[in-house]
């Protein structure tokens, strides 16, 4: 079995995280893991942080995060690009699975969409939306059909993401069940992700085992 881990943020990108690229692919192929999911803060507030000068320059800094990690990996770890998007006006974090480096630029401020537009995007091209952490302090519930899932299980210790109450709400809804350990520092473990019976090396694999349900939950308290 293959271990996935399906949300990470590394320094380079996001204000809020502390791990560089040798402290991120050291962690994980220690604990097992073969993917990984990098998925960088994006929002109006990265785009501040990072002191974009225009939509292009925004695009080429939060790429540069990836393409390091994807770099310092090597063949130690298969770097998958994805993003943790905030729309602008919300609390609210996504997982969003697909979108590259061309459909970015082709969008730009795509953070001043509403969510449901935003979905409408993600279906006509085949991405997946999945809301992260949803029942946190701050976070407020979407419209089952704006969304294709959720993360049931959030493995951030520094806050309550009522992970049971996600879940319950996954199965009333028949929604897409995702976990994360949403890793942030180099002190806390990587305690989430998927398992599967392939390696997964791509985007488009990982959409498509996601959307058949072949996966097996990685949820360690």
């Amino acid at each position: 079995m293959y271990k996935t881990e399906l949300h990470c943020h590394s320094k380079d990108v996001s204000a809020c995280a502390r791990v560089d690229a040798e402290t991120i692919v050291k962690k994980y192929t220690e604990g097992g893991y073969t993917s990984l999911v990098l998925t960088n803060h994006f929002g109006d507030f990265s785009y501040d942080y990072l002191h974009a000068t225009d939509w292009d320059n925004f695009i080429d800094i939060f790429i540069g995060g990836y393409k390091k990690l994807k770099e310092y990996a090597s063949d130690k770890l298969n770097i998958i690009f994805g993003m943790e998007l905030r729309f602008k006006g919300s609390s609210n974090d996504y997982l969003v699975f697909g979108p590259d480096e061309k459909f970015l630029r082709e969008h730009p401020f795509l953070f001043n969409m509403k969510v449901w537009e935003f979905h409408k995007l993600c279906r006509e091209n085949g991405y997946l939306l999945i809301q992260a952490h949803p029942f946190r302090n701050g976070m407020t519930v979407n419209a089952p059909w704006d969304i294709d899932g959720i993360e049931v299980f959030n493995g951030h210790k520094g806050h309550d993401s009522r992970n049971d109450i996600a879940e319950a709400w996954a199965n009333k809804y028949n929604l897409i069940k995702t976990s994360g350990t949403d890793f942030h520092y180099a002190d806390v473990p990587t305690n989430a992700g998927i398992m599967t019976e392939c390696e997964i090396t791509s985007m488009p694999q990982l959409i498509e085992i996601i959307k058949s349900g072949n996966y097996t939950l990685i949820k360690e308290s």
